[in-house]
């Protein structure tokens, strides 16, 4: 999924995509193709209807003429509008549709991909595959598809008007114009490997704005304005360099088709005059394939110009079929069955995982977490706690050994009923921009009004919600940016208690809150753990002390492990830990 894509030809594309998301809406392609066929047809009649206006109204002096040839233009022109109307309508109703339907298949996508995919790439880069990237895709397909068909019913229309007025004269025409397809061609080419890289640039941008976004306050703190402008400012300046320098490729192609046209012009003149001259043709027959040659060099020119666009859209299609098809690592085995929870007995036995070959992780790691019973993991930063608790919600799968839950091996069971059996509270906790309420809920769908309350209450949380300006109803901003961090943890622990798991993973739940909200929150946090199996993280003395097995944690692997009383009387890792720390009253 980097900037780095496999070649895919053109035809393979644009295949895929027809098939794959334009294909579904036929009825609506086919009545566009009907109404472009019909705006082809007005534009030859008015291309032939040149010829009797010069020749019977003009040279032959044909009164009655006078009256049936402009009704019929008329007639022709309202036909043509109409069809060119329904056509604008049904082609845009197509575009819509695709991208609607793009970006709900990449959303469902990524929603259902391992949470290794959202580490690897940086939030913004997938929503430019969201915004620019499907965009890109809806203008170059129903701009290019409509110029595409539309221009080649035009064009067949017309030079059969051409044919039929002077077959001799149509070819001469006609010559020049394969001389443009081999450059044409390269223009294209190059195009496309543009577009990729403005695309992984627009990428990187969109990445450095999220990342300001949601960092202005360090941003600020550090005054470090000039340099994240300066920083904003050499990405900005290299999407311009690359815009111009597909300009000038675009651009080459209508100077091409320029000197083309005007060439086969020059010879239609020179050999059409001969004919006028001769006597073999009319003037108004002439005039009239002069029209049509006009007309069809239009729309011909067009399509010469859509390369650029064409190939455009095709590297925004690369890249989001490049995500779509990337499956995620942790799914359901063929024939996964439900958890079934009994007594809630977890056990990791021989457990090694790593993120990556040279990266850190856990190694061989076996430790039990009794049914009911509390566990916690201490240790310094990075020794792979977080690791563990991440291979029991199989947000990761390990690469040795299992990890069990009433003798189940979590791999063996579907992941909706595995993680429907924990409730977890992060570090940082995860607050949508919506309602207080709605937060809560989150836990459990269609709990009712009464049962939040309850949760907020046993979170310590119902007090200060009360004093929000609407209550439960107040809209709290993104990530929660409108609650203070303590509050915002209490939300999230609120939102765990709502959904009443018989496994609960607490990840440092705690480590947001002041002393006083610590106590009312380790209260609630005590009723909640009663006679429920309970991982715990946490870097405070108080969560640490009540546990019923501590593991000590050190360069992924399990160094020592027993109660509190055990540990400090063992003199080892954890009751260093503890001295270390017991000032401030807190375990790392």
């Amino acid at each position: 999924m980097n900037a780095t894509l496999p070649h895919i030809s053109t035809w393979a594309l644009l295949t895929r995509v027809l098939r794959e998301h334009i294909r579904p809406y036929r009825r609506q392609l086919v009545s566009a193709v009907l109404c472009m066929m019909v705006v082809a047809a007005a534009t030859g009649a008015n291309a032939w209807m040149i010829r009797p206006v010069l020749d019977q109204i003009f040279i032959d002096k044909n009164h009655a003429m006078l009256l049936i040839i402009p009704a019929a233009v008329f007639v022709i022109g309202i036909i043509g509008a109409a069809a060119n109307y329904g056509n604008v309508m049904f082609m845009r109703t197509i575009g819509q549709r695709v991208v609607a339907d793009m970006q709900m298949r990449l959303f469902s996508h990524l929603v259902q991909s391992d949470v290794g995919l959202f580490h690897q790439q940086a939030s913004g880069r997938l929503i430019s595959r969201f915004t620019n990237d499907i965009n890109l895709m809806r203008g170059t397909f129903t701009s290019v598809l409509t110029a595409a068909v539309k221009g080649t019913l035009t064009t067949i229309a017309l030079v059969g008007v051409m044919f039929y007025q002077d077959w001799r004269l149509t070819l001469i025409a006609l010559a020049a114009f394969p001389i443009a397809i081999h450059p044409l061609l390269r223009l294209s080419r190059r195009v496309r490997k543009i577009a990729h890289q403005s695309q992984a640039k627009l990428g990187d941008f969109t990445v450095t704005l999220d990342e300001i976004f949601h960092g202005v306050r360090t941003v600020k703190s550090y005054n470090r304005e000039a340099f994240e402008t300066s920083r904003a400012r050499v990405i900005v300046e290299a999407l311009t360099r690359l815009y111009l320098k597909a300009s000038r490729v675009q651009a080459a192609a209508s100077p091409m088709m320029e000197c083309l046209g005007n060439l086969s012009m020059a010879l239609v003149i020179w050999y059409g005059g001969m004919q006028v001259l001769s006597g073999h043709t009319t003037p108004g027959a002439f005039t009239s394939f002069i029209g049509a040659f006009l007309m069809a060099y239009k729309p011909t020119r067009s399509m010469s110009g859509m390369g650029g666009t064409l190939q455009e859209g095709l590297a925004a299609a690369s890249r989001l079929f490049n995500v779509l098809d990337t499956p995620p690592s942790v799914r359901d085995k063929p024939g996964a069955r439900p958890l079934v929870i009994g007594k809630g007995a977890v056990t990791y036995d021989h457990v090694t995982f790593r993120y990556a070959p040279d990266a850190a992780g856990v190694e061989d790691i076996t430790l039990e977490i009794p049914a009911g019973k509390t566990a916690a993991l201490v240790g310094l930063s990075g020794g792979g706690k977080s690791t563990l608790m991440n291979l029991l919600l199989r947000f990761y799968d390990v690469d040795n050994g299992k990890i069990s839950i009433d003798g189940q091996d979590i791999r063996d069971v579907t992941l909706h009923s595995l993680r429907q059996a924990m409730a977890f509270v992060p570090q940082e906790s995860m607050l949508f921009d919506d309602t207080v309420r709605a937060n809560i809920a989150y836990g459990r769908e269609g709990a009712s009004e009464a049962d939040i309350i309850i949760a907020a209450k046993n979170a310590a949380a119902d007090e200060f919600i009360r004093a929000l300006p609407q209550g439960y109803d107040t809209v709290i901003g993104a990530h929660g940016v409108r609650l203070s961090g303590g509050q915002r943890q209490r939300l999230a622990i609120a939102r765990a208690m709502l959904k009443n798991a018989p496994i609960l993973l607490l990840d440092e739940a705690t480590s947001s809150l002041d002393n006083e909200s610590e106590r009312s929150i380790q209260q609630a946090l005590a009723v909640l753990m009663k006679g429920r199996t309970t991982l715990v993280i946490a870097h405070r003395l108080s969560t640490i002390v009540g546990a019923d097995i501590i593991y000590v944690v050190e360069n992924g692997r399990i160094i020592e492990s027993g109660d509190h009383h055990g540990l400090m009387a063992g003199g080892g890792s954890y009751h260093r830990l503890y001295a270390r720390n017991v000032d401030a009253g807190v375990i790392t």
